[in-house]
């Protein structure tokens, strides 16, 4: 990674006498992807605020080595944002909001309908967004936020109001839009798309940064664990689970196949315990 994108010290936010981040230090380097994760009220969306300079604070932000409070324009030109609320008129059409977005930003225009294409929603440029399904509008949002080709890309939730085949196209295309010399930094609270995104997980409680880690460390380091609903041949449920739990792994029958408890980034060590003990998989729900 290269030198420091972003760097908070001290960075602080109070409503009243709600501390919303308590002297929070972090940094991003040049080309890295950093995951935001904590529950809801962490803060993790307070510090994407305070970096676009949307809610005072006190400390300091840093952004390519400028003071955020004191050059804030400059700052803000050097970052695409995505909402975790979209708010599109829905009677434009996408090539409209683009072109408008583009002029906003005093992009060239002519920059438009690349972006368009890099974010897969060229053949919708003259539809209504309205018409546009969750995932389109999306993946809009981060072509929206890529117009000039910032360094910086903030993703808040990207993916929290999306069902699971959008989530996953929509997860695809930030990994493909990962670069050296493009910083990301995203909140989210789905594991698994930190787990592809992520080079970094910053951990949030209460305001306060409680642990850093590698994506593949968070479910051991956190606690999480996840159900796995394998279905295999019918007749080999008792001894399917008896073979994974030889195998350490916790395992029960039930009548339509055998329930499977493991950290959260490891599901697929567990499908193959299944194919090494000889029980192929047929299919398998991830159970919360």
């Amino acid at each position: 990674m290269g030198g420091a994108m972003i760097v908070t010290r001290g960075l602080t936010k109070r409503y009243g006498d709600f501390v919303a981040l308590d002297s929070v230090d972090l940094r991003v380097s040049t080309g890295e992807s950093v995951a935001l994760w904590g529950p809801n009220g962490a803060g993790k969306t307070t510090v994407v605020r305070c970096i676009l300079g949307l809610s005072s604070y006190d400390g300091q932000i840093e952004v390519a080595g400028m003071d955020a409070a004191c050059q804030p324009k400059r700052v803000r030109s050097l970052i695409g944002h995505v909402p975790q609320e979209l708010a599109f008129y829905n009677d434009q059409t996408v090539i409209e909001a683009a072109d408008f977005s583009a002029r906003l930003k005093r992009v060239d225009t002519d920059t438009v309908e690349a972006t368009l294409e890099l974010v897969g929603v060229t053949s919708h440029a003259y539809k209504p967004i309205g018409s546009l399904s969750g995932g389109l509008k999306q993946r809009l949002a981060i072509g929206l936020a890529l117009l000039g080709n910032p360094p910086i890309l903030l993703l808040d939730e990207p993916t929290s109001n999306l069902d699971a085949g959008s989530r996953e196209s929509v997860v695809s295309l930030l990994h493909d839009l990962k670069s050296p010399e493009r910083s990301m930094v995203l909140t989210s609270h789905h594991i698994e798309e930190i787990g592809l995104l992520a080079d970094r997980v910053i951990v949030f409680e209460t305001g306060r940064v409680v642990l850093e880690c590698g994506p593949h460390e968070l479910s051991e380091r956190m606690g999480l664990r996840s159900w796995l609903h394998v279905r295999i041949s019918a007749g080999t449920l008792d001894e399917a689970a008896l073979a994974l739990s030889a195998r350490g792994i916790r395992a029960w029958p039930n009548r339509q196949g055998v329930l499977v408890e493991v950290p959260s980034q490891r599901k697929g060590d567990a499908l193959r315990a299944f194919d090494d003990a000889g029980y192929p998989v047929v299919d398998f729900e991830v159970w919360r």
